[in-house]
């Protein structure tokens, strides 16, 4: 099967259309129409409808894009591990939940590099969906995610729960009448229980759906708002944050999944795992 034609199908379902999908690829529109028409051919079905409004899947071509989306991802992580450079055999492929880098994530990513000098690491940002469809298609080997869904073949390894604890710039705030207080959206799971824990607050003049752009603000403005633990700790040892006592600390699950496949060759992995889980809310 043409890699090419696989990788122009996923550009035309991304994009919508044809024209969209050879721009992308920087390629003519016959191109695009002529690599698609050999993929239908070689598979005797048609993977496409053509409107002028643009393109959607046909049944075949559903059943496709899964294997398509794999495919192609393996064959990136191929090209990745073959081209790398002397002294260095292998490769782990990591996705982490932005909100998640700062502890954990870091904590991974370190334990890999420090113990494994002949091992290349390759990192990437994104939200749970993202992470969860990147794990999928074989882009990425492991997950840090607040999520705990897997799909065959992949497997759940449960961290301790992140602390959100409220933290504030000067050491009187007052816990649920702050004017300066900034509320930062943990999912909701979260909100719930904030909303229980303060239901006579009303709405925070300042959100946020990202801590570290919270402390930023919180760190500029001065204020409160409910951060992880493990991401203000080091303001709080400088003395620029201070720890409400007395407020409820909310919890927050987070968990590294895995492709089965991957973890078998990794020696290292249940002992990084086993070591990551006994460092409690980091």
């Amino acid at each position: 099967m043409n890699l090419s034609a696989l990788q122009t199908f996923l550009a035309i379902v991304d994009t919508g259309s044809l024209v969209r999908a050879s721009q992308k690829l920087h390629v003519t529109q016959s191109t695009v129409t002529a690599r698609l028409k050999t993929l239908e051919d070689e598979l005797g079905q048609q993977l496409l409808n053509r409107q002028k409004s643009g393109t959607t899947l046909t049944p075949a071509g559903t059943k496709l894009l899964r294997y398509a989306r794999v495919m192609t991802g393996l064959w990136r992580q191929a090209k990745f591990e073959t081209a790398l450079p002397a002294g260095l055999a292998s490769v782990c492929t990591f996705g982490c939940d932005r909100e998640l880098w700062h502890g954990p994530g870091r904590a991974f990513f370190d334990g890999v590099i420090s113990g494994h000098p002949e091992m290349a690491v390759s990192v990437h940002q994104g939200g749970a969906r993202d992470l969860e469809n990147w794990l999928g298609e074989g882009m990425v080997d492991v997950i840090l995610t607040y999520e705990s869904v897997a799909r065959g073949h992949q497997t759940v390894h449960p961290l301790p729960p992140e602390e959100l604890v409220l933290y504030s710039d000067r050491p009187d705030t007052p816990i649920d009448a702050d004017p300066m207080y900034i509320f930062v959206d943990h999912g909701a799971e979260y909100r719930r229980q904030h909303d229980e824990a303060y239901h006579n607050a009303g709405v925070a003049r300042i959100s946020f759906d990202s801590s570290w752009w919270a402390l930023q603000c919180l760190l500029d403005r001065g204020g409160s708002a409910y951060l992880p633990r493990a991401l203000a700790e080091p303001y709080l040892q400088q003395g620029r944050l201070h720890e409400s006592s007395g407020a409820p600390v909310f919890t927050r699950k987070k968990n590294l999944i895995v492709n089965d496949a991957a973890a078998r060759n990794w020696d290292w992995f249940e002992p990084l795992v086993t070591h990551l889980a006994g460092h409690g809310s980091a």
